[in-house]
């Protein structure tokens, strides 16, 4: 299945398989292996350390392989217009609270609330499609219905 995912974002996925792959997992097969050669693996905590933390490695790289593969890389330019579009950062001001906040509009593959990356298919991004600078839009939250002002687009 294809999804949407910045080129910062797919480089950034295929430098952490590259080190699952090439660093962490060979360095763990070593470490199982010395494990194991100690003898008695049923009370051997680095042994069962080891050979769970390797299906922890080996499932991230299934998931990596999953969504670098149905990858498609969107690169972005401003659009004459200067609408929000995929790969936007927005500048919002909260009106009631005063509070700016910002956001990035990326990939669902991509998305961390807590660093301001957001789907464009989240509520909030679905709101900031298309908008401009200076336009208005209202998103319903747990506190509530919150109204922002558009600052600021930048590409």
């Amino acid at each position: 299945m294809q999804h949407l995912i910045s080129k910062e974002g797919f480089e950034k996925f295929k430098a952490e398989w590259e080190n699952l792959k090439y660093v962490e997992r060979p360095a763990m097969v070593n470490q199982v292996q010395a494990a194991a050669a100690e003898g008695d693996r049923s009370e051997n905590a680095a042994y069962t350390y080891g050979k769970m933390r390797l299906r922890e490695i080996d499932r991230r790289l299934r998931e990596l392989d999953r969504i670098l593969d149905g990858a498609k890389i969107v690169t972005t330019a401003a659009p004459e217009d200067g609408s929000v579009r995929f790969g936007a950062t927005v500048k919002l001001l909260d009106k009631k609270l005063k509070r700016e906040k910002i956001y990035h509009i990326v990939g669902e593959k991509e998305i961390d609330p807590l660093k301001g990356n957001i789907s464009m298919r989240s509520p909030m991004g679905e709101a900031l499609v298309g908008k401009k600078k200076g336009d208005c839009i209202s998103v319903q939250a747990p506190r509530g219905l919150i109204a922002y002002e558009i600052l600021e687009v930048r590409y």
